[in-house]
């Protein structure tokens, strides 16, 4: 399967606009879970625009969706 990056770069939320890998999903995943992170397009909006990429960052978020019922 080839990489469609120009179609991936339309579906990509993340707001960090010098990024390199922007639709190259596997280069971004790769490089985030090398710094304990996870890529921006798994974070609601309101979330990934703060840049905190960390596990533990998306595990609050969606604990606290999970706890309050909110699947928003």
């Amino acid at each position: 399967m080839e990489c469609q990056i120009e179609v991936n770069k339309a579906k990509c939320p993340c707001t960090y606009e010098p990024c390199s890998r922007k639709g190259k999903c596997c280069d971004c995943i790769s490089y985030h879970l090398e710094l304990g992170e996870l890529p921006g397009c798994v974070f609601p909006p309101e979330v990934e625009k703060t840049y905190d990429r960390s596990i533990a960052r998306f595990v609050e978020v969606f604990a606290y969706k999970a706890r309050s019922g909110r699947g928003d």
